[in-house]
């Protein structure tokens, strides 16, 4: 494959944005020159990565002190007309877009360049039968669970689809592009790349274009940390870095393991608590630290199922206890539970005792340690960021 101009973009929230940096890199290395559009927060980490940086638009789209927000699709409308020069002047061969990154994959079609979507989760579109994304129910065992889906899901979706694709036609109008005749049209017909594992995936007939290839993770540098004393199980409490901002997890997390048979290792994410921890004589408390280098040290990662997290655990052998607190890490969580790999915690029942049990559960159910191990041996066999950049070759080609 000759060397090809790429333009990646993606939002800023790191869910999103490291997953395109990890695709950037594979990239590079196989020779491309590539511009990654993203938050200005990124860039000292983009450049360092050997990757051009290209500062996204930043709009405020939803209640932001005060600020008035823009509605989603007049930010869209906004951030493609701000992104048309960076088109303009580096005239890829083929543009990678976030999934919530809309704008340079409509700079990209207003110039008849090919377009791919990473979606850095699960895959979110259903098909009849299946569970309502994000709702954090499982797929059903019966009939009667698959027909109730269908009707719900046809009650449920139909009417947002047929909304979504009037508000995207507006703004492909005010863009100067024709509408679409389909829903989820924000995603590419092209090539999606769904960027998790697929033993998180549930059986389904894959629409043409679309590819599993696996968790693309990537991490800013951190320092080592010093682990617990002993020889004594590690659990590793790794909230989100986004939601729980009373640190209701952690603190319940810290109280109900205190005397159990194991070692703590927690971090806050740099996102200080309202009031003091409870820090027991088995766990040390940390500011932040390296998921990469720490969780193949662990056996169980407790965390909010921010899917981030819970790829990098599950990547790193290790069983999860999945608490999620809002939207995609329900789904997340859900998953976790199908595929056997851990124990999920619903939000109303994050407290010290629940916890407490379901780290003992993960830790005595061999089979849930066992599952994790299955899914970090294939991570460790299959190269998703490789398999990605083929994928975006082929497209550009």
């Amino acid at each position: 494959m000759n060397p090809r101009r790429i333009l990646l973009g993606a939002f800023g929230d790191p869910g999103h944005a490291f997953p395109m940096i990890a695709l950037g890199c594979a990239l590079a290395a196989r020779g491309h020159e590539v511009t990654l559009q993203t938050w200005e927060r990124w860039r000292e980490h983009v450049e360092a990565e050997g990757l051009t940086f290209a500062p996204a638009p930043e709009y405020t789209v939803f209640p932001n002190n005060g600020t008035e927000p823009l509605d989603f699709y007049e930010a869209v409308v906004y951030a493609t007309r701000d992104t048309l020069p960076l088109v303009e002047s580096l005239a890829p061969d083929v543009v990678v877009a976030d999934i919530l990154t809309l704008a340079p994959a409509l700079a990209a079609e207003l110039h008849h360049i090919p377009c791919a979507t990473l979606i850095p989760h699960v895959y979110p579109q259903g098909e009849p039968g299946m569970p309502i994304y994000s709702l954090g129910a499982r797929l059903p065992h019966t009939a009667l669970g698959h027909a109730f889906w269908r009707a719900a899901a046809h009650r449920l979706l139909d009417n947002g689809l047929q909304l979504g694709r009037t508000q995207l036609n507006r703004t492909r109008e005010q863009v100067g592009l024709q509408p679409v005749t389909h829903v989820h049209g924000g995603t590419s017909r092209e090539l999606a790349l769904v960027a998790t594992f697929p033993q998180l995936e549930y059986p389904r007939a894959w629409p043409d274009g679309v590819h599993v290839v696996g968790p693309l993770m990537w991490e800013p540098p951190a320092a080592d940390v010093e682990l617990p004393p002993g020889d004594a199980p590690l659990v590793l409490v790794a909230p989100s870095t986004a939601q729980d901002p009373e640190h209701r997890m952690l603190a319940a997390a810290l109280r109900g393991l205190a005397g159990a048979d194991v070692r703590v290792l927690a971090t806050w994410n740099r996102r200080l608590p309202p009031r003091s921890l409870p820090v027991p004589d088995n766990a040390r408390v940390v500011d932040w630290i390296s998921y990469s280098r720490t969780m193949p040290l662990c056996d169980v990662v407790v965390c909010h199922a921010g899917h981030g997290t819970l790829v990098r655990a599950l990547s790193s052998g290790c069983a999860v206890v999945a608490c999620p607190a809002v939207g995609d890490m329900n789904e997340n969580a859900a998953r976790l539970d199908w595929a056997g790999a851990g124990v999920r915690v619903p939000h109303r029942f994050i407290s010290p005792r629940p916890l407490r049990l379901a780290v003992e559960r993960a830790l005595d159910e061999p089979s849930i340690r066992a599952r994790a191990r299955e899914l970090a041996a294939w991570a460790g066999s299959h190269d998703a960021g490789a398999a990605a950049a083929v994928l975006v070759e082929q497209l550009a080609a």
